[in-house]
């Protein structure tokens, strides 16, 4: 069981552990040069006057609002896309160039693992260990947070042996590609399927034992994956096509095929897959009435394909290039997670089934699929 945590004085309930399985934490301190470490406020505060990013100021996730959420555990993501020429979508002019990217943001991992921030979890030891910590030991404050170490898109694996190097450093999933045609796989936008270069990555993933993150695949090539990988499959952030119709959610086929898989679905807090007709840089989450009720209708529609609980979870993508301007209007931080059972609650969900998809099914997807 694990509801150990802090009480929500408000509600005079505690807190319960809770597991996002998508967050670019690497990509906000490289690239958006957000010192995790501090205080949102002083991150925010530190953004004034920025208009680089349309985010600016705005942020939701650090390491210490994960903390006070009791987001202990996290799937952490790596993240270089390669573009050819003629490809408008930001990105490095080589894999090469996209291989030392991930390995920058890498070394920003293994840097908050030597302040004793955050740890790697790579396999069911680590993952135990850090349960037990989690639940047991230190007080909530000076937990360091876990990270699955997940890779967004393959295009930075300059050739497959680089796949073992990437294993050996702690990748544990891989999403075969992001937005547009991709070098092993399409993506978001795209359409295509894999070809022979990510029907190889995909039998090397397999031998490896790396979980494919089917999010972002085009149908084309999320229909060829599952055909040709016979592994551990899960969808990290991703919602429902039938509540908000664009090729970045999932069909209730492809929905029905992933559950058959035994997969876990994490609902995603970017406002634009959570409410249909949003217009990126004009609308906003209030006047949309996009509130986290909002994610609960995706998750309350995957669970009704399944007959059950068992395939949810939280996949947030927080601040994944948007803030508070393009989230939840009642989540200011990712602590706000913690509004999430009482909203599953209202629906008629069970105690057990709160469980299930704040840690519960993320953990026992992660125990069978790292089972010797």
């Amino acid at each position: 069981m694990l509801w150990q945590g802090k009480f929500n004085k408000k509600k005079n309930t505690p807190n319960m552990f809770t597991i996002d399985a998508h967050l670019d934490l690497s990509m906000n301190a490289l690239e958006w040069n957000r010192d995790l470490r501090k205080p949102l406020s002083e991150i925010n505060r530190r953004e004034n006057g920025m208009v680089d990013k349309p985010d600016r100021g705005k942020a939701t996730v650090c390491i210490p609002e994960l903390r006070k959420g009791e987001v202990g555990l996290v799937v952490a993501t790596q993240i270089a896309r390669f573009v050819s020429e003629g490809n408008p979508l930001p990105g490095w002019h080589s894999p090469e160039q996209a291989w030392a990217q991930t390995q920058g943001q890498l070394a920003w991992y293994k840097a908050m693992e030597d302040a004793g921030e955050m740890v790697q979890i790579n396999d069911l030891e680590s993952l135990e260990k850090h349960l037990h910590l989690w639940l047991f030991e230190l007080p909530w404050s000076y937990k360091p947070i876990g990270y699955i170490l997940s890779l967004e898109g393959a295009d930075s694996i300059v050739n497959l042996s680089y796949l073992e190097k990437a294993y050996e450093n702690g990748l544990r999933a891989l999403g075969p590609a992001h937005y547009g045609p991709g070098r092993y796989a399409n993506g978001t936008d795209a359409t295509g399927g894999l070809g022979p270069n990510g029907k190889e990555l995909l039998k090397e993933m397999e031998r490896l034992n790396i979980i494919l993150d089917a999010t972002h695949l085009c149908d084309d090539s999320f229909w060829e994956a599952l055909a040709n990988y016979n592994g551990p499959v899960w969808a990290s952030h991703n919602n429902c096509r039938a509540l908000v119709n664009h090729n970045r959610q999932f069909s209730d086929d492809q929905l029905k095929a992933l559950i058959e898989r035994g997969a876990v679905i994490g609902g995603a807090l970017d406002a634009w897959m959570m409410v249909p007709n949003w217009e990126r840089g004009k609308s906003n989450p209030k006047e949309m009435d996009c509130n986290l009720e909002k994610m609960i209708d995706h998750m309350d529609h995957i669970c009704q394909l399944a007959g059950n609980a068992n395939h949810i979870g939280i996949g947030s993508d927080l601040d994944g290039a948007f803030g508070r301007e393009q989230c939840p209007y009642d989540l200011e931080t990712i602590g706000d997670f913690q509004k999430i059972p009482n909203l599953l609650t209202k629906r008629g969900y069970s105690p057990t089934d709160l469980k299930k998809v704040m840690h519960g099914n993320w953990l026992g997807f992660l125990k069978n699929a790292w089972k010797e």
